[in-house]
């Protein structure tokens, strides 16, 4: 198989309809061996547990990343009440189980709207925020818990899709750097049961919809021809919105 050249067909985004279990980074990773693509990069990672949108640019497509990477998205997850973690997620240690019966769906909706408009969210130890040049997530397996500043989001909307408890299912719309496992955290301790985040799917970015996106088992079977159909293109990529 021969590598694309420089030319345009292959400067653009590609959508991506990622699985759980990998990183970002993982999937630019065989995204740039399969295709032996030089330049590689995304426009907003996901956790290893989340799934859905991420935006792969190609060539020239990387010059977009800070646009990309600063528009609004939409989530729909799913939130497990009376079961707190280390990460806030399902990928941590458990830390704090406590019986979430009592807890009524007019007491969580007034919760999620108690976490909608502007807030400051300080990142969690697990995240890849960096403390002197060295991402705390390093810190956290060392151990080392550290003093983070608080960071000013956005939640336009955080709406109750389903409620069976333990479980909530739920949409999130919100400004980039948003945490959703803090806020699921969060939401748990206000309600007195601890909750964490159990299940993410991104289904937007900025203007891109995850129902246009390839999934990735999909797109490592295609040879460079097939990645050609995939491509939007670099030269036609307006400014993006940056309202969900």
């Amino acid at each position: 198989m021969t590598g694309p050249t420089r030319s345009d067909p292959y400067d653009g985004l590609l959508l991506v309809d990622k699985p759980a279990g990998l990183t970002s980074h993982d999937v630019v990773d065989r995204i740039r061996r399969h295709f032996r693509l030089r330049k590689v990069g995304h426009g907003g990672s996901l956790d290893p547990l989340a799934t859905g949108l991420l935006i792969i640019l190609l060539g020239r497509g990387t010059r977009l990343s800070d646009l990309l990477t600063g528009s609004d998205k939409t989530y729909e997850g799913v939130m497990r009440l009376g079961v707190s973690t280390d990460s806030h997620d399902a990928d941590g240690a458990v830390v704090a189980e406590r019986d979430p019966a009592g807890v009524t769906q007019e007491a969580l909706e007034d919760q999620m709207r108690r976490h909608t408009g502007d807030l400051l969210q300080t990142p969690p130890m697990v995240s890849a925020v960096k403390k002197d040049g060295v991402p705390l997530y390093k810190l956290a397996r060392r151990g080392q818990e550290v003093e983070r500043q608080p960071r000013l989001i956005h939640v336009y909307r955080f709406s109750l899709l389903a409620f069976k408890p333990p479980r909530a299912r739920f949409r999130l719309q919100c400004t980039k750097g948003t945490y959703v496992r803090s806020l699921c955290h969060e939401i748990g301790e206000a309600l007195g049961c601890g909750a964490h985040l159990e299940s993410l799917r991104r289904t937007r970015s900025g203007a891109y919809d995850v129902a246009n996106a390839t999934p990735l088992d999909d797109l490592l079977r295609l040879d460079t021809m097939g990645l050609l159909d995939r491509v939007i293109p670099f030269h036609q990529v307006a400014a993006q919105p940056r309202h969900a």
